[in-house]
């Protein structure tokens, strides 16, 4: 299934072009040690709109431009949210803003989760670490039109419980009766009661609550735990077709000039970040693509 992207009216708005906006920062909150959400605030009047899985350019002043996924709703898209670790230059400077600070954005750019495609199916959202701030807008979605879906299922994995996001609204979602959440941490300490293990552990939980053959899944997180994910569901019957994956690799410029992203005959921030998995998984194997 060839999912290319979708035209949007974000599209057409004045930050998409070469030149960024200067939003507002209006919060920031620490959501583990090196990881902060800011709340950006666009000029008086400017619109702006993207779709679950876009990303933004993020530019600091004197430091530089990086690409940060939209991490808010998308059916209220402002202020727009973006989650980030801090672990560059321009991201150190970036969680460092204070309310107030100016950024400059461009965007947004980039494919979507197939969220319509997915109607009148489960899905099964897959995320670890950091991870889970691109799919945040694709979960909002499906909680926000919860009568078009099945089941919904959120796997979670982080480093170690002080590495979860959004560990306040994990809570609501788990206690939510329309929904299914699962977390993990690789190691816990003593205190720690829930589950230990990589993400993919989570599965054997989890397979009462979705029927495979009829499963849509979402995965965001480091390749090496998406290629481990994507084996664990084909294993299970979810169809390689019906298997989505957002990918990260050394965006610069957002629209495919400068040859940064380039994987394989791709470019991460034009045919991406979000790919069908039969697109991508054969690169995915390879080093150094």
């Amino acid at each position: 299934m060839n999912h290319s992207p979708v035209p949007h009216p974000a599209l057409s708005m004045p930050t998409q072009g070469t030149f960024p906006l200067f939003f507002r920062v209006v919060r920031r909150q620490r959501e583990t040690p090196d990881t902060y959400t800011l709340w950006l605030e666009p000029p008086a009047g400017t619109p702006f709109a993207f779709q679950p899985g876009q990303f933004n350019m993020l530019y600091v002043f004197g430091v530089g431009e990086v690409p940060i996924s939209i991490s808010g709703p998308a059916h209220d898209p402002i202020p727009v949210v973006h989650t980030i670790r801090a672990v560059g230059a321009v991201t150190r400077a970036l969680v460092n803003l204070k309310p107030g600070d100016l950024v400059g954005v461009r965007g947004p750019f980039g494919t979507s989760w197939p969220l319509e495609q997915a109607q009148g199916k489960d899905v099964v959202i897959v995320a670890g670490g950091i991870g889970l701030a691109p799919l945040r807008p694709a979960l909002y979605h499906l909680l926000h039109h919860r009568e078009a879906y099945n089941q919904v299922v959120l796997l979670y994995g982080a480093r170690t419980p002080r590495d979860l996001l959004y560990r306040r609204e994990l809570e609501r979602w788990r206690g939510r009766f329309d929904m299914e959440v699962l977390v993990t941490v690789d190691r816990g300490p003593r205190e720690w009661r829930g589950h230990v293990g990589v993400v993919t552990t989570l599965f054997d939980l989890a397979e009462p609550f979705f029927q495979p053959a009829n499963t849509v899944a979402l995965v965001c997180g480091p390749e090496i735990m998406m290629r481990y994910t994507a084996r664990e569901l084909l294993r299970r019957g979810v169809p390689e077709e019906h298997i989505y994956v957002s990918l990260e690799r050394n965006m610069k410029c957002g629209q495919g000039f400068c040859g940064h992203c380039q994987f394989g005959p791709l470019f991460i921030c034009k045919d991406g970040a979000v790919f069908p998995y039969p697109q991508v998984a054969h690169l995915m194997t390879l080093r150094e693509v």
